[in-house]
């Protein structure tokens, strides 16, 4: 089963592969932005990638096209709502909702 470990609160959980980031941070009270309810409208699920890339489900033209409007995008930027956790991966989260 896949484990993904959420920085900088030091979370882990074993998720079903397949699961979406955003998902497993809802079900699990982590703190992750999600203004648009995890439809791709926006980006405040976005995530950095800090190991595990090639974990997750490759993006599709919808997040893709999101994430060209997003402040702050590097080359290990996902959106948590799009992004279908595969094996272990760890996240940073960029806009933490405290």
């Amino acid at each position: 089963m896949p484990k993904i470990t959420f920085l900088p609160v030091n979370q882990s959980f074993d998720v079903p592969a397949g699961e979406r980031i955003l998902d497993v941070a809802i079900a699990n009270d982590v703190p992750l932005m999600h203004a648009c309810g995890g439809f791709c409208a926006c980006t405040t699920c976005h995530v950095l990638v800090k190991s595990g890339m090639d974990q997750l489900a490759p993006p599709e033209e919808e997040e893709l096209d999101r994430m060209e409007t997003l402040d702050g995008r590097t080359d290990v930027s996902r959106l948590g709502c799009q992004s279908k956790i595969l094996g272990d991966v760890v996240v940073e989260i960029v806009n933490l909702d405290e």
